[in-house]
This record gives C-alpha cells, structure tokens and sequence, in this order.
C-alpha cells in the first residue's frame, strides 16, 4: 500500500509579511500562494455519526466530544482511558487508541485557531491545548508527543504530565517500508510516500536566514534552475512534517535517507496565524513542529517541488 500524492496540504487561505500584516498572495511564495484541494477542508470531509465523527479523508472515526475524559491525564491513564472504551465496545467499536501524530496532526487547521480546526468542523468542547498522540519520542523514550489544538504547535512532554485526550478508532494501516523510501534522481531526491521532490542538498543558503530571506532563497532556486527545474518553492508545513520518521533521530528522517547538510530547522512556507509574526518550522532533531520569529535569522531552506510522478 502506498500513500503517494495523499497528502493532505494545509487550508492557508491568506498570507501575511514578515510584521503578521495581511498582503497580496500573488508571487509571495507563501503558502496560501498556491493551489488547494478545497474538499479537504469543506464540511463534507466529516460525517457526523451519532456520538462519533468518520473522516473521509483518513477513514478514522473520532469521538464528536473532545474532552471525553473530562480531566487531563497521564499518558498511561490515557491509554488505560482508551482501553476501557474498547472493552466496552463504545459506539460499537473495539479499536479505540490514542491516535497517533500523524492522524492527529491531520486534523489541524493552519487557518484558524482556538481551536486549531478547519472551519466548519462537527466536533464540540474542545480543549484548546495539548492533546496525547499514542507516539513517544525515539531519543527520549520517557516522553510522548502531543498537539496542542489552540495554535497547532507539536511538542513532546513527559509521559508523567497530564494533557487532554481523543480517542480515535483508526482503520488498519499497512505501515510503508522507510527503506528505500527516497529514489535519487540526478541532484534530487523523489519520496515515495509523498512524491515529493527534494534537492539532496538541505540547506540553500549555507547558513540560517530570516523567512524573508527564506523565500527569496527559494525565488534564487528558480531564476538558476537548481536541479534544471524551476518551480522550487519553500515547503508548507505539512510537507516539512511528511519528511519525519519518528523511528528516528538526529535527524529524525529515515535511516538510509540520501540528504547531505542536513539542519535541525527548517523554514516552512506557513504563516502561524496564532501569531502571524511567526512562520512554522520543523526541527528535524526528533521532528518537533514549532514556530520561528520571521524577521530573525534561525532557520534554514529546504525547497521542494512536485509531487512527482514515478
């Protein structure tokens, strides 16, 4: 089973300059500067079932209630919460779980916040902060990732905290092979899972830069046709986050990845309209998702092209 070209992009709809001010999206080389899959995020992506919610897109049912549990829990309450569902076959199902990164991750807005959910969504007390993924963090196995679904912000914290929890019964996954993942064509590197294209090279500019300088970079890219290609542009957010592999760390890419000059953080295209000073960015360490200071030096550039056909 292959995930190829499924990926979901983000509903950025509007972009803003490096002050957080709205601005005109044609040649921004933002986010919200290209095409989107509407259908993803209109109402219809969610059928609303009783007391559960099936999503179209990534065929998992959620709880409608986002604070089933009422109280914060400890990862291991919080799995000890979702095994009881499954004992009880709760709405008639047995496959209740924490969901993991990746699904829950999937449910974030990059358009709206508190809560961080697309508009038009069916699901009620939400709690706009830190939710449990099922996930823990490769390097450091007494912590568990979470999302907080005010902002859209990835972290991960110790298994001993108490953050809110979402069940979610998942449909079964074949798990796609990290070997062999990426196929080296010429100067670049096509993934499998996403066909997204990326140069083998992970830092254009040798040293980090502000998110201005990040997309004149990616501008650069095109105008010398890096690779021969001339529709690099600076990933958005959830392309930089479909690189991570959580099996691994420093970096948190799969093992046998092709990259040179690999850095801990990464530019996306993606404003955080949290705070629209701020851009998202991935750090690549264990593959947190976070928010740099557009106007301050600390990131570098990874463009991407495609997805690509092959």
């Amino acid at each position: 089973m292959s995930t190829a070209f499924h990926l979901l992009q983000t509903d950025q709809v509007r972009c803003y300059d490096a002050d957080g001010r709205d601005t005109a999206c044609r040649d921004a080389g933002q986010d919200a500067a290209f095409g989107k899959h509407e259908g993803l995020w209109q109402p219809q992506r969610f059928a609303v079932r009783g007391d559960a919610v099936h999503d179209r897109i990534t065929g998992a049912v959620w709880c409608r209630q986002g604070d089933l549990a009422h109280f914060p829990l400890t990862w291991e309450e919080a799995r000890d919460f979702v095994a009881r569902m499954r004992a009880r076959r709760v709405d008639g199902l047995d496959t209740w779980q924490l969901p993991s990164r990746r699904l829950l991750f999937s449910l974030l807005s990059h358009q709206s916040v508190n809560p961080a959910l697309p508009a038009g969504h069916p699901f009620r007390q939400v709690f706009n902060g830190y939710y449990w993924s099922d996930d823990t963090c490769q390097r450091l196995p007494d912590q568990a990732w979470y999302v907080h679904l005010g902002g859209g912000r990835v972290h991960r914290g110790m298994k001993h905290g108490s953050y809110m929890v979402w069940p979610v019964a998942a449909p079964s996954a074949v798990p796609l092979p990290a070997e062999d993942r990426f196929v080296v064509t010429g100067r670049c590197a096509r993934d499998r899972h996403t066909g997204l294209m990326w140069p083998l090279g992970a830092d254009r500019t040798g040293k980090p830069v502000d998110w201005p300088g990040a997309l004149a970079a990616v501008s650069r890219c095109n105008r010398e046709r890096v690779a021969g290609f001339d529709d690099w542009r600076l990933p958005n957010i959830r392309e930089l986050e479909s690189l991570v592999d959580l099996g691994a760390h420093d970096p948190a890419l799969a093992p046998e990845h092709p990259f040179a000059s690999v850095r801990e953080g990464y530019w996306s295209s993606t404003t955080s309209v949290y705070e629209p000073r701020y851009a998202w960015v991935l750090y690549l360490q264990d593959g947190g998702v976070g928010v740099g200071f557009k106007p301050q030096s600390d990131f570098h550039v990874w463009p991407v092209r495609g997805p690509v056909a092959g």
